[in-house]
């Protein structure tokens, strides 16, 4: 920093005696120079270092990745020629997000995730014997903060299996060549995860959202958009038979609403044809049919039906 000073001396002022007083007035001007200035370099890297250690107090206040734990999960299940698996898992890693981890590490995408769940061995030791309950962990459980209550040598976490069906799907819409393809899901599986597992397998990366479940009758010329809700497994055990009755994959229109029924959710077709058939006779029909039926010792099916009449519609969104 360069600093020129000025001195002017002035009469204006008079003493008291009548002489003129000298004053002096300094005029600083100041200019930076950056070539002979050592102080502006070291306030720089002061800045410098200040910044250095603002950023690393910041850094630390970044909360840390959460710790992981090894378990082991014995499957036999999925694989009969592997014992167990050691995984490493998040403390909160659930059940669900351990058994997609396992299908992934088997290379078994297309099996159906709501078919297995997961158990936990516990050996609790009283009056001197040890005594083994075995625990069916939910699917939002967490493994790890489970074992971390027992010791490792009395927990044993196994993959098991629960009862499923298997459902045909018409999917000629995904690959021209295909016809059908039929998987093995669980009753609790979802039209929205059956599609997810038709397009896993045919490894696409397409949304769900594109395409819509139909369930389809070949008699009555009858076709109804399954909800996203609605469980593939639980209508097809409904079907009086798996001849007429199938379920068809279809390319939703862009911009047409994913649901629109008005009828309720997660119900078959039969059943719900049936009450409204019901519903628009009169109680001396319904009481003949009632009789018929006591005579026949058969359920009501759709042949009690009074005729379709001409014109009616069959179709069903």
């Amino acid at each position: 920093m360069l600093k020129h000073v000025q001195v002017r001396s002035s009469s204006s002022l008079l003493r008291p005696g009548g002489q003129k007083a000298d004053t002096l007035s300094i005029n600083s001007n100041m200019s930076f120079c950056s070539l002979h200035e050592p102080a502006l370099s070291s306030r720089s890297s002061s800045y410098t270092s200040l910044n250095e250690t603002q950023s690393s107090t910041g850094s630390a206040s970044v909360p840390a990745a959460p710790p992981t734990t090894t378990v082991k999960v014995y499957t036999r299940c999925l694989r009969p020629d592997l014992e167990y698996k050691t995984m490493s898992v998040k403390y909160t890693t659930t059940c669900r997000d351990l058994v997609d981890q396992l299908l992934n590490k088997y290379r078994m995408k297309h099996r159906d995730p709501n078919l297995f769940f997961l158990t936990m061995e516990v050996a609790t030791r009283s009056t001197g014997t040890a005594v083994r309950t075995i625990l069916v962990l939910d699917d939002d459980s967490c493994p790890a903060q489970l074992q971390a209550c027992y010791p490792r040598a009395d927990s044993k976490f196994t993959v098991r299996m629960r009862h499923g069906g298997l459902v045909k799907v018409y999917d000629s819409v995904l690959m021209a060549e295909s016809q059908y393809k039929s998987l093995l899901v669980s009753d609790r599986t979802s039209v929205d995860q059956l599609v997810q597992l038709l397009l896993t397998c045919y490894k696409s990366n397409e949304s769900v959202h594109n395409y819509s479940l139909y369930e389809v009758c070949r008699t009555t010329s009858f076709e109804r958009k399954l909800h996203a809700d609605d469980r593939p497994l639980a209508i097809q055990q409904e079907w009086s038979s798996l001849a007429e009755y199938s379920f068809v994959l279809m390319k939703r229109p862009p911009g047409t609403p994913r649901s629109g029924r008005d009828f309720p959710l997660r119900r078959s077709f039969l059943q719900w044809s049936r009450n409204r058939e019901l519903a628009s006779w009169s109680g001396r029909e319904i009481s003949v049919i009632e009789e018929r039926r006591s005579k026949s010792h058969r359920s009501p099916s759709l042949s009690l039906a009074p005729a379709r009449k001409e014109g009616e519609k069959s179709f069903y969104i």
